[in-house]
């Protein structure tokens, strides 16, 4: 039960940090907006400040900023439609930011309390090709083939995605023991097929090595670096949907998302009331990026496809009719409608 509270309060804090977004940049716009709610459903809290109601509903899933002239023709002048379109595109995509903007934060906390990890190359096998190379103990791996792998949780999810990838590029730090002077230096290897794991492999193993942040300086690049690996992990995981890699039997919804914050709860209080704090964070800062990202895509009814509406009006030179365009989000609106319901009756199966 608690679990279910502890979801319930990173749902609403997500969701309220992205409907806020889209609120501010209305009101500063000169936009009505008609209602400001968290939840879904019916009320069951609101009161009215001025022109917009302010209400949380029963259902603690999504929220709304309702604007007047969302979807239809209005000849008010705080009408959504009558607004020009960069004060219109500001307004759709203050929500995606602003929930990158949350990711942001938390993960300075996060990165704050728990400093992060590096990938240290702890042993190079005599005689592979990264010993032929020059690589040695104690060198600090950045990149592999031009992609990042400077945080052990990038080091993973490149391994995870790319396993049968060869290393042919590994770039990566090296301190001198005597001078204590740094340098990046790059090796071209050559992987050999391992006869025992059937794998390309460079002979290098790679350990994770825990490191305090030492300035703020620091605390913003790593913190920077932490939002930006769940954004990658989102945006790759999508890749991986679109690719057939992945199907949609593989997506979670808030039942499977409500039984992954249990699961980093349970794991946390083994260790400490704050182990557990931190995991709730990394979850917080996963789910905020995920949706900053699931709405920027092109799809009607969301964020990203009423900009692609935008774009549209900029290169055809005219506005798109309204009542047309309100149609195709509340088309595209039943069918995510209808997706989430699969993937939560998907959910229940996988779970129970």
């Amino acid at each position: 039960m608690s679990s279910v509270i502890v979801a319930i309060l990173v749902f609403g804090l997500i969701v309220l940090i992205h409907e806020l977004g889209h609120f501010l940049f209305a009101k500063k716009n000169g936009i009505t907006v008609v209602e400001f709610s968290i939840g879904m459903g019916p009320r069951l809290v609101h009161f009215k400040k001025g022109e917009t109601i302010y209400s949380i509903k029963a259902l603690p899933l999504g929220g709304s900023c309702m604007m007047l002239g969302e979807d239809e023709e209005n000849a008010d002048e705080g009408a959504f439609q009558n607004k020009s379109i960069p004060a219109r595109m500001s307004v759709i995509a203050a929500g995606p930011i602003f929930n990158f903007i949350l990711a942001f934060l938390l993960s300075l906390i996060l990165v704050g309390m728990s400093g992060y990890d590096t990938t240290y190359v702890k042993e190079v096998t005599k005689d592979s090709p990264a010993y032929a190379a020059g690589m040695q103990p104690g060198d600090k791996l950045l990149k592999i083939n031009g992609e990042s792998v400077s945080m052990y949780r990038e080091y993973i999810l490149y391994k995870l995605l790319k396993p049968d990838e060869k290393m042919n590029q590994v770039e990566f730090l090296r301190v001198d023991s005597s001078t204590g002077e740094s340098s990046i230096k790059t090796a071209s290897v050559t992987p050999e097929l391992s006869k025992e794991t059937g794998k390309y492999l460079i002979g290098i193993t790679i350990a994770p090595q825990n490191i305090k942040v030492a300035s703020v300086g620091e605390l913003v690049k790593y913190g920077y670096k932490e939002m930006e690996y769940d954004v990658k992990l989102t945006v790759k995981s999508l890749g991986m949907l679109f690719s057939g890699r992945a199907s949609v039997n593989d997506l979670s919804g808030p039942v499977g998302i409500v039984v992954m914050i249990d699961d980093s709860v349970k794991a946390g209080l083994t260790v400490s009331l704050t182990a557990a704090f931190m995991n709730v964070l990394s979850m917080c800062i996963l789910l905020s990026a995920n949706l900053g990202v699931m709405n920027l895509l092109p799809i009607p009814a969301l964020d990203g496809g009423r900009l692609l509406f935008l774009i549209i009006e900029v290169i055809r030179g005219k506005r798109m009719d309204p009542n047309k365009e309100g149609l195709v989000n509340m088309i595209s609106m039943a069918a995510l409608f209808a997706l989430m319901i699969f993937v939560v009756f998907n959910d229940i199966n996988r779970f129970t």
